[in-house]
């Protein structure tokens, strides 16, 4: 993302700043075991941080990431450098429009399918494919190509912690970020900007309404949905650059 193409920086110039992405606790390749709270994400971070002597940095977070980089923005508002947020976090009354929106992409063969598998106990191997497909289809402006990007996902981004988001979500509920954006908008950094799909489900509005009161701007995204990159991957690229390239220089 800060490269150049044609093999690095020129000759007798820095290079350019590390990029890390990182498995978040109880996700991926990183530790599953153990209580899941949001503070411990927060700390996970600082920790990471620290492990790659970075003092401040430039953070991006995506969909729950945005939600988490908001935290750790309010605990350690001394190392972001600059913050983006990308499709969230969502606050207010969000759910209702979001769960309208998904329903009225689906069939109502689909939407009854996809209620029913959510209530099984347990499901097989197949069946938590179908309910993943079935949960992510929406997620995109494209329907047809999100269909297939959903059923690629729900087989490759396995498998899901279910009982984390539940552990994360009660967490949430009881310290909501709804309660406390006054106190964010204090400690943001100076460069800090919201980034949404139009089409993303979630309501843009709620977005919207959290750039006017964070008082930063809002990038919209046209033609793109709640994973903007992949529908307009050029368009999210050349933002990404623009803002991480300002960032560092500044």
């Amino acid at each position: 993302m800060t490269g150049r193409h044609g093999g690095g920086p020129p000759p007798g110039a820095p290079p350019p700043p590390p990029v890390h992405q990182y498995d978040q606790r109880g996700t991926g390749r990183s530790d599953w075991s153990g209580r899941h709270g949001l503070a411990r994400h927060v700390a996970d971070l600082a920790e990471l941080l620290d492990a790659w002597r970075a003092p401040r940095a430039v953070l991006l977070g995506h969909s729950y990431g945005a939600d988490l980089a908001s935290r750790f923005c309010l605990a350690h508002p001394d190392r972001v450098a600059a913050l983006l947020l990308m499709c969230g976090p969502f606050v207010g009354e969000w759910r209702a429009g979001y769960q309208a929106a998904r329903d009225g992409r689906m069939t109502a063969a689909q939407r009854d399918r996809l209620g029913e598998l959510e209530r099984m106990a347990r499901r097989t191997e197949e069946q938590e494919v179908e309910l993943l497909t079935l949960a992510w289809c929406t997620d995109h402006a494209d329907l047809e190509r999100g269909w297939r990007w959903a059923a690629r996902g729900a087989r490759s981004r396995r498998p899901v912690n279910w009982a984390m988001n539940a552990e994360l979500g009660a967490a949430g509920r009881a310290d909501p970020l709804d309660a406390r954006l006054t106190e964010l908008r204090a400690r943001l950094p100076e460069r800090t900007e919201l980034l949404g799909g139009v089409a993303d489900p979630r309501p843009l509005a709620a977005l919207e309404a959290l750039a006017l009161r964070l008082d930063r701007p809002l990038i919209r995204i046209a033609d793109a949905g709640h994973e903007p990159w992949r529908e307009q991957p050029e368009t999210v690229r050349t933002h990404l650059r623009r803002f991480v390239r300002a960032a560092v220089a500044g």
